[in-house]
């Protein structure tokens, strides 16, 4: 009785943390406005940010924290894309993503360095790329992963270890006035270490639900 006790108990703290991690969602007003107009989107490397225990900042170099946030910038935007792809055939968003081999492509060929992305308007990226919209997608984890290939995410399927924790922020800015059309905020948190590919799935099976390019229900 005792044990079923505690199951039921860590059930419990599992669904209130569950709760806990909503996501939140805004979309502009006069998105409507913007739509019909928009074919394209492009989806632009993420912005990674990892956070380190003191002694495992110590043994990582500059260098090697550079490439793990390189790498699962690239990570990040991939996974997005082939989930978009994805659910395309079953929503039909009413615009196309642009190849992300290609939108990379062309930010070598202007010359747009990581730091460039972070710090140019929506407006200017767009422009770059030749799209409508752009979607970036800001990524800041508390852990690195074990294997040090990618950033860290905790999956709700245990509840006494060290949590880690990530917060996702995706958005959608149009290219005319670079203004904001849509902005996803999402929290996971838990106790097992995970790759950019359950971090996207975790975000993704929720966001492309509410993603705004459906077609309005007739």
């Amino acid at each position: 009785m005792r044990i079923r006790t505690l199951g039921l108990t860590a059930v419990f703290f599992l669904a209130l943390l569950c709760s806990s991690c909503g996501p939140s969602i805004y979309l502009a007003q006069d998105f409507r406005s913007y739509a019909p107009n928009h074919k394209t989107v492009a989806i632009l490397p993420a912005s990674v940010s990892i956070g380190m225990r003191p002694n495992q900042a110590r043994n990582t170099s500059g260098e090697q924290m550079l490439r793990m946030q390189q790498q699962s910038a690239l990570d990040f935007q991939y996974r997005i894309y082939s989930w978009l792809l994805r659910r395309q055939q079953q929503q039909h968003y009413t615009v196309t993503f642009q190849d992300v081999a290609l939108t990379n492509s062309m930010l070598r060929q202007a010359n747009l360095t990581d730091v460039d992305m972070r710090t140019l308007s929506p407006k200017d990226l767009a422009n770059a790329l030749g799209v409508d919209a752009v979607l970036t997608t800001s990524v800041r984890t508390s852990k690195p992963m074990s294997d040090g290939a990618a950033v860290a995410l905790g999956v709700l399927v245990g509840a006494w270890g060290n949590t880690n924790q990530a917060n996702i922020t995706v958005d959608i800015h149009e290219g005319g006035a670079g203004a904001l059309l849509w902005k996803y905020d999402f929290v996971a948190a838990g106790s097992v270490g995970s790759s950019p590919e359950t971090i996207v799935n975790a975000l993704m099976r929720n966001a492309s639900r509410k993603f705004p390019y459906t077609p309005p229900k007739s």
